[in-house]
């Protein structure tokens, strides 16, 4: 059996190499490193994959959230609402500009944002809602756009994780996620579904007045050179890591579905065993794999574990050399730098139980059967001994 990786880039490599290495010494021996045409046509391939107007390409995942906040205008004081149970980066760039983090639970089943508790959670000072998809499934977004148009607030989309998931509406209507807000952020992190070899980032948007504003911050706020018109930073894709993604760009519907293939198989393993919850499209009633829409492209395969030890799980994992996560272990609102006397551990309690619970299993493009047999055994043999 060939060893069994968290993520395994090399191996997805190794299918693309010849196109990768021969874009890679293209883009050196034009050398434009920065804002050149490989930048530009990738642009404009995301923008037809996606559906959507205006994507502006970034530095990295973190920037491009933290941009689409500054070109929304949103002004320190301003009260920001999202989840508990996400990364830091997605509250990070809310306190970084000034604004209040306003953190709420959870839903156990999908993990994501809990509609309910927003809905108590908006006050006169609210102006934004960022639901993150987390593990790759999309949150619920008509009840989020109900929410925010009665309100009169903004939409963000956090799909770092969630990039090439196919949301339906009440009415039928599909659309990826990124393209149903008014603005949304990705991260090409090399170990996201679609990542490159270093860092990278974009904004999306199908506003033409907001893609104007961000376009002028990501480059110093300039929009002519030395004319600097609105408060910007310095957050470039560069031109490198735009053609290794314009190469796997095309194969990323086929990366998601050996994803979902992969998280079929985990399910099948699972099901029925006890101390075991395994992950659901939030349009399954059930706790299986949604076969009626591309809600879920598992970027993580994260189990809940109940009625056994989880940290013990980890090490049993470790000891069999099989790599696994806890994504994430300590509840935002529980994290130093993010703390406040206006949390309730009263409002938290999907959240709290959740960072005590789950464990995220090895997944990616090259999990072969034999892999996915031995993890799955190795786990059942944990929780059922």
């Amino acid at each position: 059996m060939r060893k069994i990786q968290m993520v395994d880039l090399k191996g997805q490599y190794k299918a693309i190499k010849e196109q990768i290495d021969s874009s890679v010494i293209d883009v050196i021996e034009s050398t434009a490193f920065v804002n050149g045409p490989e930048v530009h046509a990738f642009q404009k391939e995301l923008e037809d994959y996606l559906g959507v107007k205006h994507v502006i390409p970034c530095a990295n995942g973190t920037d491009a959230l933290q941009i689409a906040m500054m070109g929304l205008g949103l002004q320190p004081g301003d009260e920001v609402i999202t989840a508990d149970f996400t990364f830091a980066a997605t509250v990070e760039v809310i306190a970084l500009l000034g604004l209040t983090p306003v953190l709420v639970d959870v839903d156990p089943v999908t993990f994501n944002i809990d509609v309910e508790a927003i809905k108590k959670a908006i006050t006169p000072k609210t102006k934004a809602i960022v639901p993150v998809h987390l593990f790759g499934l999309s949150a619920q977004m008509d009840e989020i756009m109900e929410l925010a148009n009665a309100h009169d607030l903004y939409v963000i989309e956090d799909n770092a994780q969630g990039i090439g998931a196919t949301y339906t509406s009440k009415d039928g209507t599909k659309t990826k996620t990124g393209g149903i807000g008014h603005v949304a952020s990705t991260s090409f992190f090399p170990s996201k579904n679609l990542g490159c070899y270093g860092d990278g980032g974009a904004i999306f948007t199908n506003n033409d007045d907001l893609a104007h504003t961000i376009r002028g911050i990501v480059n110093h706020g300039m929009y002519v050179r030395y004319h600097h018109d609105v408060v910007g930073v310095n957050s470039r894709l560069d031109s490198i890591q735009a053609t290794i993604l314009r190469a796997k760009l095309p194969l990323l519907d086929n990366y998601n579905a050996k994803r979902r293939n992969a998280a079929r198989k985990y399910t099948a393993a699972f099901t029925g065993i006890k101390n075991l919850i395994t992950p659901t499209g939030f349009c399954d009633a059930k706790n299986s794999i949604c076969d009626v829409c591309d809600c879920h492209v598992f970027h993580q395969y994260t189990l809940r574990v109940t009625g056994a030890d989880r940290d013990a799980l980890v090490q049993h994992l470790n000891n069999n050399n099989i790599p696994c996560g806890v994504y994430y272990p300590i509840p935002l609102h529980l994290q130093k730098a993010y703390r406040d006397d206006r949390y309730n551990e009263a409002d938290f309690p999907v959240t709290n139980k959740l960072v005590k619970e789950v464990i995220s299993l090895p997944m990616h493009t090259e999990l072969d059967d034999e892999q996915i047999a031995f993890i799955t055994k190795t786990v059942i043999d944990f929780v059922t001994k």
